[in-house]
């Protein structure tokens, strides 16, 4: 039986677009006068609170526009929510700033990190807040001062379109990406009565409390080779010319690869998760801290654990589904079946063995396990008496491995 949801959400729609060279040309123009415009309203604000001591507002910078067009003709080439969108890029950029410092006084480790000016390439999208675009009936897109440019829609769009965002990567490819309001009402299936804990590692991607473990993909790792030949080839270029410009577009494409083997892996790895389980318990990892370790700094980046946090919990979140984050302090050095934590545990141990009853365990599993039964009590279930692996549903995944037997030779 299939129970009804009633969802009110923004989505968002990315459609690649294909301006003709006439067209690109306009936008590079459009986007290098809005990156002076905002550096402008940048150092406008440094100015006035330096000199009065008063902050401008977004109101203010925003009414000056009009005047900025009578004096520099070419801004009148875009259109005018376009320009109002820079001035509110340097407020929210302001008021970042403002609340990163108001957290940092409260404790929370974090640089304040003041708004900076945007150097060359650095300012890559133009966005419409509410007009200045419109659907034509092929699909294609008419925008204000540019004209109709041919975009490959996929699929329709549904809903309320709200924003529309132009964006050019660092390939040089174009994209729309529409914002839309929706009330949809979602058919949900009934409860798995599953739930599981997860912990995140580098010998195994996931370990999950049910057994099964997730080999990671290395994707950086086996791209390793071809983003260095790019990177040789950019260096030996000269600067400005045509041929590092291909270098470097080059070089980003072999990096856009990886980033789309990583998010295509997430992807299908965290519906797999939310698919068989009710509740997803995971550590609440600090890993900007992690990252620091520069001796493992680049296999955290390729395991993208952050990332498959994200779309675990978004997804969960449609699927009327819970995602819980658990303190991950000692869920390697505390016993899963006796609650005896050990005083200490190095890395290289990868079999757990309790010093009070005895109970061996791999080190990952009895992770995943305790993860598991934190996860339980955040939501107030309980911890279940038998915390051994149980027997649940397996991942139907290309790259989930079985995992050790307890006592097994590491």
């Amino acid at each position: 039986m299939l129970n009804r949801r009633r969802l009110r959400e923004l989505k968002a729609y990315r459609f690649r677009l294909y301006p003709s060279a006439e067209q690109e040309e306009m936008l590079n123009e459009q986007l290098k006068l809005c990156r002076d415009l905002y550096n402008a309203f940048l150092l406008e604000r440094r100015y006035a609170y330096g000199g009065s001591r008063k902050s401008l507002t977004y109101n203010h910078q925003q009414n000056e526009i009009p005047e900025l067009k009578n004096a520099f003709e070419e801004y009148k080439e875009i259109h005018s929510q376009v320009l109002q969108d820079v001035a509110r890029r340097v407020d929210r950029a302001y008021q970042n700033f403002y609340r990163r410092i108001r957290e940092k006084k409260q404790g929370i480790k974090k640089k304040a990190g003041f708004p900076r000016l945007k150097g060359k390439g650095q300012y890559k999208s133009l966005t419409y807040p509410q007009s200045g675009f419109r659907l034509m009936n092929n699909g294609h897109l008419k925008l204000s001062k540019i004209g109709r440019v041919r975009m490959f829609m996929h699929r329709d769009i549904e809903g309320e379109i709200r924003t529309l965002n132009i964006s050019r990567d660092s390939t040089g490819k174009w994209y729309a990406s529409f914002s839309v309001k929706q009330e949809i009402v979602a058919l949900q299936p009934e409860k798995t009565g599953n739930s599981i804990g997860i912990d995140a590692g580098l010998l195994h991607l996931a370990t999950m409390s049910d057994g099964n473990t997730v080999k990671p993909p290395q994707f950086l790792k086996k791209g390793e080779k071809r983003i260095k030949k790019a990177q040789r080839k950019l260096s030996r270029r000269k600067k400005g010319s045509n041929n590092r410009r291909k270098a470097k577009i080059n070089l980003s494409k072999q990096h856009e690869r990886v980033k789309n083997q990583r998010e295509d892996f997430a992807h299908k790895l965290s519906s797999q998760i939310v698919k068989n389980n009710d509740l997803i318990a995971f550590e609440d990892l600090y890993v900007t801290g992690m990252m620091k370790n520069h001796h493992l700094a680049k296999s955290i980046a390729d395991a993208s654990w952050s990332t498959i946090v994200q779309y675990t919990t978004y997804k969960a979140g449609s699927a009327g589904k819970s995602v819980v984050m658990v303190d991950p302090g000692n869920t390697s050095m505390e016993c899963s079946n006796y609650g005896y934590k050990k005083k200490e545990l190095k890395l290289s141990t990868r079999v757990f063995r309790c010093d009070n009853c005895g109970y061996e365990i791999d080190r990952d599993l009895n992770a995943a396990i305790n993860i598991h039964n934190r996860g339980l009590e955040k939501v107030g279930r309980g911890t279940p008496e038998v915390t051994p692996v149980e027997t649940g549903v397996q991942l139907s995944f290309r790259m989930v491995q079985p995992v050790r037997e307890a006592g097994s030779p590491v």
